[in-house]
């Protein structure tokens, strides 16, 4: 193997890991295992911001407060999507959980904390009886991840934390495929006219 000659930032990266290490060890002491997985480090700002503590597992719910309340968290990046993702195997049972527990919402742009907002479950009661009928119309076939839009979030729940989104453009930048295979972001997208119209009730 020929000998490796890192590249002159490799030494700046060395420097910032250290950080990195420490941010996991906090992270773990909240039980997140891997601030890269599955947005885990959002995920830890969000706790500690609003003083939540995970609950452990995939089954049930997300976090937990000081007064025992459980919630649903979810996380976006608006650079990239105004869509909010829920359950790869959506059926009544998820449904129902739902339908029972308070939504956190943290609402991104890269990296950087914008907005938070919270969401009673009957606020987002019509995508739940759209969901549901989808799944027995489709002859009770689970559903694939079915999304939140942002803008119900911004439009009916209550920040939190941070200032209203402003959401009426299509995300800035767009995961697109090019011909070699690899992928790359595209910052040229126009807004539809709907969304142009959209855009007026936050101006």
């Amino acid at each position: 193997m020929e000998k490796i000659t890192p590249h002159a930032d490799y030494k700046k990266f060395e420097e910032l890991w250290l950080h990195v290490v420490e941010l996991q060890s906090l992270a773990t002491t909240h039980g997140i295992d891997d601030i890269f997985q599955d947005n885990g480090g959002k995920v830890l700002q969000t706790l500690l911001l609003l003083a939540l503590k995970d609950l452990p597992g995939r089954a049930g719910n997300d976090a937990f407060d000081a007064d025992g309340n459980e919630y649903e968290l979810k996380t976006v990046n608006m650079d990239l999507t105004f869509s909010i993702s829920t359950h790869h195997h959506m059926n009544p049972g998820i449904i129902e959980k739902y339908r029972n527990v308070t939504w956190i919402f943290s609402i991104f742009e890269g990296i950087t904390l914008t907005a938070i907002y919270s969401v009673r479950p009957i606020q987002l009661e019509h995508l739940f009886e759209k969901w549901s009928a989808k799944y027995y119309d489709s002859g009770e076939k689970e559903l694939n991840n079915p999304k939140i839009p942002l803008r119900d979030v911004v439009a009916n729940g209550k920040l939190l934390y941070g200032e209203v989104p402003y959401i009426g453009k299509r995300p800035r930048k767009k995961m697109v495929k090019k011909n070699d295979g690899t992928t790359s972001t595209n910052d040229s997208r126009q807004p539809t006219a709907a969304e142009e119209s959209f855009n007026t009730l936050f101006d």
